[in-house]
Order: C-alpha cells, then sequence, then structure tokens
C-alpha cells in the first residue's frame, strides 16, 4: 500500500520515523515512465505521466525495500558514482520547496546547495512510497 506524503511534518514522519533518514541504504534501481508510446498509428509524444520510481534498500530492521515514487517529475540529477566509490547512502535528504519534493542521498547538503550538489538529486510535485517488510 501506497503512502502519499504532502507536507512537512509527513517528510519529518517518513524519514524520521520510519526510513532513519536512509542511513546504510543503497540505490538498487530507478525506473522512468515518461507517458509517451509509439503505436501502428504513430506516436504520442508528451511527457504526461513522469513517473520515476526509486528501489532503495535498507539495513533497517525488519524493511526489505523502499519504493519511493515521484509524480509530476520536475527533475532528476543523477551523478552516480564509479565502481571503484561506495554508493552507500549515510543519510538522505528530502525537502518541499514551493510545492515540490526535493530528495537528495546525501544529508549533508542545505536546501540552497541542493541544485548545485553532483549527486543524486529528484525533483517532483508528487511522492508517495511504500515498503516491503514490517513498518514501524
Amino acid at each position: 500500500m501506497y503512502h502519499e506524503i504532502k507536507t512537512k511534518q509527513d517528510i519529518h514522519q517518513f524519514m524520521h520515523d520510519t526510513v532513519c533518514y536512509f542511513h546504510d541504504s543503497c540505490i538498487k534501481e530507478m525506473h522512468y515512465v515518461s507517458g509517451a508510446y509509439m503505436t501502428e498509428k504513430g506516436m504520442y509524444p508528451l511527457n504526461d505521466k513522469r513517473i520515476l520510481r526509486v528501489t532503495i534498500q535498507t539495513a533497517i530492521a525488519g524493511i526489505e525495500d523502499v519504493e519511493l515514487e515521484f509524480s509530476d517529475l520536475v527533475y532528476l540529477k543523477l551523478f552516480p558514482l564509479d565502481e571503484h566509490y561506495t554508493c552507500e547512502i549515510f543519510g538522505a535528504s528530502l525537502f518541499l520547496k514551493d510545492g515540490c519534493f526535493i530528495f537528495c542521498e546525501n544529508d549533508d547538503i542545505p536546501l540552497e546547495d541542493v541544485e548545485d550538489y553532483e549527486g543524486i538529486v529528484i525533483c517532483a510535485k508528487k511522492l508517495r512510497w511504500r515498503c516491503s517488510g514490517e513498518v514501524r
């Protein structure tokens, strides 16, 4: 079952109480749905869905995977580290600014610097999540 995040209180409850700011986690995979497609009659070229699903695996007891579903995606900045470096998340950030949710896989970045961060940053108008395993 998905749980919507709508407010700063929702963010705090999810990040602090449920996923511990994703400490000792890693992004396993991402899946993007644009909304555009081809048919035998031609192309439907509109990005009218813009949904990004991110699966994060965590060491939190009782939780196996956390799926974040970002809808009405505004942008995705993807600067993955190469195979010589760890991609472990020691702490993530989630902000609400101007009606958009901004996720950063680093908790050391203040909101005013997040757009210049060279890591993974996701900005979307809607956000919901679900877990496999038990949720605290």
